[in-house]
């Protein structure tokens, strides 16, 4: 069982080492296949914990980031490697059921077409449990196996159709054909051609892809117009964050970043999640500086700030809420428009059960917690007229989420973070990895602004069009970037996506073929254990 289990865990750094920052994304093709052949020849709880195995080496290589996690009670220091650890626990159940359920008598069989089937349900296996992943618990659609493509950028035209998940499918399918065409190799040497029948039909369906991917490519058309847009990058620490004696120290470097960016002829500026501390609507410090900054230059300002509201009815009338939201200012320096963010972070934005269980908080780097917002809400420009919609920390990550933010009439999203967590690691290039996907899904531009990178944006075929390097060449320290984003024409609207008509479908689908796949495994089972009537 030792090789088996080095065999599993080479399976989940290879997956990890796929990822960016590491990127060696044909590893992602090669490693499904691994974690099968570590469990080939067992069954039941065996595979399983062969499975779980290569999901833990996964999560717990490409989430080491959460251990730079600055934590405010010494008198536990152990909180990030306690989430950590307990987090990739609970995610690499996922891989785990996987492998248990693969079924690789479907490998074995002699006939092509079961084989091939085999391997189009192991893939729809793997959706359907992304699918459950990004669901479950609010959901963590962090890491999906497709993400590891974002650079194949004719590849991933297909997430316009099928959202992110077609990506994860293909991958998984081509890989399991590939093991397949490997066994009939060994297995059947005599007969030389029959392993390219394995792999003939994933390979035609790659080509037409890629074909389909050009072709979209091809079509991009000069923009109608564009946007002048700056986005600051304060780069400023979690550590300092929560330190409120140095509340004004880091908004003066906000304001002295802004000035230096809107030297010249800025219609939008845009600041990240977190770069402004305390209310901004209500600080008596912060407000004066907001406005007196946007009516000297004429600019369009969108921020990130905490907001407070009260609550429905029947709440006491001396009760709060309190929201991570991001605000439009306009050139008047007015509050024109406020989104409140819909998608908390579960211990780092709220605490499940800490109503009846408070001894929670201490495993957690919060105080207190967020309410969540309702709805999505457009932020609208005059002058020049622009509609966006903002997202906050990592929505951009929910396929969902950004496609309820996105109207056929928006010009762009716009998201705001803070990945100044993690420190100067591989997050922040997950993170838009991940997001990345949301432009393809929506055909429309994705603007990020973050507190400590990745400051771009991305256009609406998936590519990196300007990324922010500070002074030192990286995407972590302070500083900003101008830049132009395109523009729809006037009163013109942007032809829908069929991911954005349509959403998840391919998902569900692929869930719906698990279900059925399942359930014909449970009768033929019944079937051949049940006892044979006695003759009378």
């Amino acid at each position: 069982m030792r090789s088996r289990y080095l065999a599993a865990t080479l399976a989940g750094l290879l997956l990890a080492a796929a990822l960016p920052k590491i990127g060696l994304a044909g590893l992602a093709w090669i490693a499904p296949a691994l974690m099968l052949v570590a469990a080939l020849g067992k069954s039941g709880w065996e595979s399983f914990r062969i499975g779980y195995v290569a999901g833990l080496a996964y999560y717990l290589a490409s989430l080491y980031w959460l251990l730079l996690i600055p934590y405010r009670w010494h008198s536990f220091p152990l909180g990030p490697a306690a989430g950590w650890l307990s987090l990739s626990a609970y995610l690499a159940l996922y891989p785990a059921t996987w492998v248990w359920l693969a079924n690789l008598d479907g490998l074995l069989a002699r006939s092509w077409a079961r084989r091939t089937l085999w391997a189009i349900s192991g893939a729809a296996l793997w959706v359907a449990l992304e699918m459950l992943v990004a669901r479950l618990f609010t959901g963590f659609p962090w890491n999906l196996l497709g993400t590891s493509q974002y650079q194949m950028t004719p590849l991933i035209q297909i997430a316009s159709v099928t959202g992110i998940y077609g990506v994860s499918f293909l991958i998984v399918w081509i890989s399991l054909s590939l093991l397949s065409a490997g066994l009939m190799i060994v297995l059947r040497p005599t007969t030389r051609s029959i392993w390219a029948g394995e792999i003939i039909l994933p390979a035609l369906v790659l080509a037409i892809l890629f074909n389909f991917g050009f072709r979209q490519l091809a079509r991009e058309a000069a923009p109608a117009r564009t946007l002048n847009v700056a986005l600051i990058q304060p780069s400023i620490p979690q550590t300092l964050i929560w330190d409120t004696s140095r509340d004004l120290d880091r908004f003066h470097e906000l304001i002295h970043l802004s000035e230096q960016a809107l030297t010249n002829r800025t219609d939008l500026l845009v600041w990240p999640e977190a770069g402004v501390p305390s209310f901004a609507r209500w600080n008596t410090n912060l407000y004066p500086a907001i406005t007196n900054l946007v009516r000297q230059h004429r600019v369009w300002l969108i921020l990130g700030s905490d907001d407070i509201g009260r609550p429905a009815p029947p709440a006491p009338p001396d009760d709060f809420e309190y929201y991570n939201a991001s605000f439009l200012v306009s050139p008047d320096g007015e509050f024109v428009a406020r989104y409140r963010k819909r998608n908390l972070v579960v211990f780092g934005e709220y605490i499940p059960l800490v109503r009846w269980l408070p001894f929670i908080k201490w495993f957690t780097p919060i105080e207190g917690g967020f309410t969540p917002g309702e709805r999505p809400v457009p932020f609208v420009l005059t002058r020049p007229h622009v509609k966006t919609s903002p997202l906050i920390c990592f929505e951009d990550t929910f396929p969902a989420t950004c496609r309820e933010a996105a109207d056929d009439d928006t010009d762009f999203l716009v998201n705001l973070t803070n990945n100044g967590w993690f420190g100067d690691s591989a997050a922040q290039w997950q993170h838009a990895a991940a997001a990345l996907f949301r432009a393809v899904e929506n055909g429309l531009p994705l603007v990020r602004c973050s507190n400590n990178g990745l400051t771009g944006w991305v256009d609406a075929h998936g590519r990196l069009r300007d990324v922010f390097r500070d002074d030192h060449g990286t995407i972590y320290g302070p500083g900003f970037l101008t830049t132009q984003i395109p523009l729809l024409a006037p009163g013109e609207h942007r032809p829908p996506t069929f991911y954005h008509q349509h959403g998840d479908w391919f998902g569900w689908a692929c869930v719906g073929i698990t279900g059925i796949t399942l359930a014909g495994r449970i009768l033929r089972r019944r079937k051949t254990t049940a006892p044979h009537a006695q003759p009378a």
